[in-house]
């Protein structure tokens, strides 16, 4: 499994390209600009582009997807709440594979009512814009709800493996990447509150 993660466009994304080493075969992860700079790695990495997978619907994540279709005929997978153009619709917990990668899905609403974080073979998490290195996902955009975020954060997040690296969907936090047993201990968004305590401070300035 290779994972090479690039920082595109003006508001400080990340996007991904993970590869297979033993099929050849790989995914863009939330090509939300610079199609041409993310086809150009999979090249350089020998790899052929087979799916874009989509953490979430909004436009800085999905904004390239046409594009990297277009010049390689890959579906583009996201959850089945998504309301973009989408060629494979996936559920909470469903599993897939890229070449012989295992992906498994998890449905953490919150910042979008159709945003996942993809586990990937019990190694890594691509958190989208639900976890930041340091912070989570905004909640005052169209769709965006706390009372889903602190199920995601609190019920679902904070009960994964420690040992799962981290790769967000933005460089806002102090590093590119964390752990999440880091980011238990040192995320001020995933401490242990009730629901009520977490809608309070989500209120917060």
């Amino acid at each position: 499994m290779i994972v090479r993660q690039i920082k595109v466009g003006p508001m400080e994304n990340f996007a991904y390209i993970l590869g297979c080493e033993e099929s050849g075969e790989a995914a863009i992860i939330d090509p939300g600009f610079e199609a041409e700079k993310l086809l150009g790695v999979a090249s350089e990495m020998s790899m052929k582009v087979v799916a874009v997978i989509n953490t979430h619907g909004h436009s800085d994540h999905i904004a390239s997807n046409q594009e990297i279709v277009t010049e390689t005929g890959a579906q583009v997978i996201a959850h089945e709440l998504a309301i973009f153009t989408v060629d494979r619709y996936i559920k909470d917990k469903e599993f897939f594979k890229i070449g012989k990668i295992m992906i498994e899905t998890i449905h953490t609403p919150g910042h979008s009512p159709d945003s996942v974080c993809f586990i990937v073979n019990n190694e890594i998490i691509f958190t989208g814009d639900t976890l930041f290195v340091s912070e989570c996902g905004r909640t005052d955009l169209p769709g965006s709800s706390n009372e889903d975020m602190y199920n995601s954060l609190v019920k679902i997040m904070r009960k994964m493996p420690d040992n799962l690296i981290v790769y967000p969907g933005h460089d806002y936090g102090p590093t590119k990447t964390s752990k999440m047993g880091d980011e238990k201990i040192n995320n001020y968004t995933l401490k242990k509150r009730t629901k009520d305590e977490f809608l309070k401070f989500m209120l917060e300035p």
